[in-house]
C-alpha cells in the first residue's frame, strides 16, 4: 500500500485499489494522480502481477507502465509459461507483440513461444489475418527444428497464411544451408537473450593433458559458468574462432589412448579436423577438414572468412616435425578449404591478428625441420622478431618493422587501431609492446609482474585485453595459474580482476552469443 499527499489531500493506493484509482484519475483528468499510479505500478511489478498491470496500463494509456510491464513479462517468461500460463493467454494484443519482439527472453525455447502464440490466438480469436500475421511474424522460426515447424504448422490456419508460410520456408532453407549457415544469419536465426560470452575452450591443468571442458565468462559480473557443452574430442593447441554465432575449433593435436585416471597421453596426432558448434541446438558437427594438418598455427577471421596460417605437423613414427608456410581459407558458401598466398617461409609458434582487414603475423620459429623436444637454447637461437602483413585482396606478404623481442608462442591482440604483442615462451623479460601501423613502429609498454605463457587472451569491445590462466615458472617447474588479468590499453596498466575456478593452461578464447 502507498499513501501519497496531493495538494487536495491524501491518495491511498494498493494493488487492489489501483484499477479504481486509475479509472477515477483518468475520468477526472488528474494527471498528477495518474503519474503516481503509474509509478506505483512500475515499482510493484513482479511475476504474479506483470500481465495484469500490462493490461491495466494498456487500457488506460500508461505508456511507461506498459513498457515496464512488457519488459518484466519478457524477463520472467520462463516462470510465466510454467506457473501462470493463464495470465499470458489473457494478455492484451500489443503487449504480446512487444514481448515477442524482445531480443531477450531468457531461458525460453522459441518453440514454446510459438505454442504460446497459437494458444493465445485460439483463446482470443478469431482475429483478422492482418493481426494474426503481425503477431506470428515476430517469432524466430529459424530457431525451431524443421520437425517441430512441420508439426506446429499442420492444420493450423494462422500458420498457413502466405506471409507466415514464406517465413517458415526461409527458416527451412536456413536449416538446409549446411556450411553456409554462419554467413546466412538473419533476425529469424538470432538467439534471444544471447549476449556475447567469453568462451575458454579446452586447455587443462597441464599442457600435456588437455581436457574437453569449456568455460563461459561474463565480463560484467566477472563470474564463470559451464555453458552446457564440452569439446567433442581432446585437443592440444587448436585454433578457436567464432563466425555468425557459431563456434569453430580447428586443427591442433589430438590425444589418443589416454588414461584418464593417470592423465597420461600415449599418442598425440596432428589434426586437420574442423568442428563447428551451434548454440541454437546445442549441436557439434564435423565440417570439411583443412587441406593440411596443423598445430601451433594461427587462425584469423576477416569478413566472415577463416584463414589458417602456417603451423607444423609431426612426422609419423618419429620425433620430428615439418613447419609449413602455407595459408588456406574456409569458403563457407561451398564448405571447402582453398589455398591462399603462402608466407615467405615456414613458421610455427607465431601469432596473428587482424587490423583494418589486413592480417599481421609476428614472431615464431622459422625452422623447416627439427626435433619436437629440442633444447631451449636451440629454440631461442631460431625465434623470430619479424612482423609480416597481408592485405587479403593482395597476393604478397609484406615485411613490417620487427618487434624489439624475439617471441614464440606469444599472442597478438588489437585495440584502438594498434596491435599488442604479449608474452610467449622462453622470454627472459616480461615486456609487452605495441605496434602502430601508421608509423610502422613498435613501442615497449608496462610489463607484466611475472612471466606467463600458454594463456588465453581476448580483446574486449572497450579495448581492454583479458588474459586467462596460463603457465609460469616456479622453482624450476611449470605451474598452471588461476589468474584473470586485465590490461587497460589506454592507461597502460595491469590488474588482476578475478580467479579461474581452478588452474588452467593452454585454453583458447573467443566471443560467442549463448542462450541464457
Amino acid at each position: 500500500m502507498c499513501d501519497v499527499v496531493l495538494e487536495a489531500g491524501w491518495l491511498r493506493i494498493s494493488s487492489s485499489t489501483l484499477p479504481v484509482v486509475v479509472e477515477a484519475a483518468r475520468y477526472l483528468q488528474v494527471e498528477a494522480a495518474l503519474s503516481i499510479c503509474e509509478q506505483f505500478m512500475v515499482d510493484d511489478l513482479n511475476v504474479e502481477n506483470c500481465c495484469y498491470y500490462a493490461n491495466l496500463a494498456e487500457q488506460h494509456f500508461l505508456l511507461n507502465g506498459l513498457e515496464a510491464a512488457n519488459q518484466t513479462i519478457a524477463k520472467k517468461m520462463v516462470v510465466l509459461l510454467q506457473k501462470r500460463r493463464a495470465d499470458l493467454l489473457e494478455l492484451n494484443f500489443p503487449s504480446l507483440m512487444a514481448v515477442l519482439d524482445a531480443d531477450e527472453i531468457p531461458g525460453v525455447m522459441e518453440v514454446d513461444l510459438i505454442k504460446l502464440s497459437l494458444d493465445w490466438l485460439g483463446e482470443n480469436g478469431p482475429l483478422s489475418l492482418l493481426k494474426s500475421n503481425l503477431l506470428l511474424s515476430r517469432l524466430r522460426f529459424g530457431l525451431v527444428a524443421p520437425s517441430d515447424l512441420s508439426e506446429l504448422s499442420h492444420g493450423n490456419r494462422a500458420m498457413a497464411t502466405p506471409l507466415i508460410r514464406s517465413q517458415m520456408t526461409r527458416a527451412l532453407e536456413y536449416h538446409h544451408m549446411g556450411s553456409a549457415q554462419p554467413i546466412g544469419q538473419s533476425r529469424q536465426s538470432t538467439l534471444r537473450g544471447s549476449p556475447n560470452r567469453v568462451l575458454l575452450v579446452g586447455g587443462g591443468a597441464s599442457t600435456d593433458w588437455p581436457e574437453h571442458q569449456v568455460l563461459a565468462f561474463d565480463s560484467s559480473s566477472r563470474k564463470f559458468s559451464l555453458p552446457g557443452f564440452v569439446l567433442p574430442l581432446r585437443l592440444r593447441n587448436p585454433c578457436v574462432c567464432s563466425v555468425g554465432g557459431f563456434l569453430f575449433v580447428i586443427g591442433g593435436e589430438e590425444g589418443k589412448n589416454g588414461d584418464d585416471k593417470e592423465k597420461k597421453s600415449v599418442t598425440v596426432l596432428t589434426s586437420s579436423q574442423v568442428w563447428r558448434y551451434d548454440p541454437r541446438f546445442n549441436h557439434w558437427e564435423q565440417m570439411e577438414s583443412m587441406l593440411e594438418k596443423r598445430v601451433q598455427f594461427t587462425c584469423c577471421v576477416v569478413e566472415n572468412v577463416i584463414y589458417a596460417i602456417g603451423g607444423r605437423h609431426s612426422q609419423p613414427d618419429s620425433n620430428t616435425y615439418t613447419s609449413v608456410a602455407s595459408v588456406e581459407y574456409y569458403n563457407m558458401a561451398s564448405g571447402a578449404w582453398r589455398r591462399a598466398a603462402a608466407m615467405p617461409s615456414p613458421l610455427h609458434g607465431h601469432a596473428s591478428a587482424v587490423l583494418d582487414k589486413s592480417i599481421y603475423v609476428s614472431g615464431g620459429h622459422p625452422a623447416h625441420w627439427g626435433s619436437i623436444h629440442g633444447s631451449n637454447q636451440d629454440i631461442n637461437r631460431e625465434i623470430s622478431r619479424e612482423c609480416l602483413s597481408w592485405d587479403i585482396k593482395g597476393r604478397v606478404w609484406e615485411k613490417r618493422a620487427s618487434m624489439s623481442i624475439p617471441r614464440f608462442g606469444h599472442r597478438l591482440a588489437t585495440a584502438h587501431g594498434y596491435i599488442y604483442a604479449l608474452l610467449g615462451m622462453y622470454e627472459p623479460f616480461c615486456d609487452i609492446e605495441r605496434y602502430d601501423p601508421e608509423s610502422n613502429h613498435w613501442t615497449r609498454l608496462n610489463p607484466l609482474a611475472n612471466g606467463l605463457f600458454n594463456y588465453g587472451i581476448l580483446s574486449m569491445a572497450c579495448g581492454n585485453l583479458l588474459v586467462f590462466g596460463g603457465t609460469r615458472w616456479s622453482n624450476g617447474q611449470q605451474v598452471a595459474v588461476r589468474s584473470v588479468l586485465e590490461y587497460d590499453t589506454k592507461k597502460d596498466r595491469w590488474r588482476e580482476i578475478g580467479k579461474l575456478p581452478r588452474p588452467l593452461t593452454g585454453t583458447e578464447c573467443t566471443l560467442l552469443p549463448l542462450p541464457d
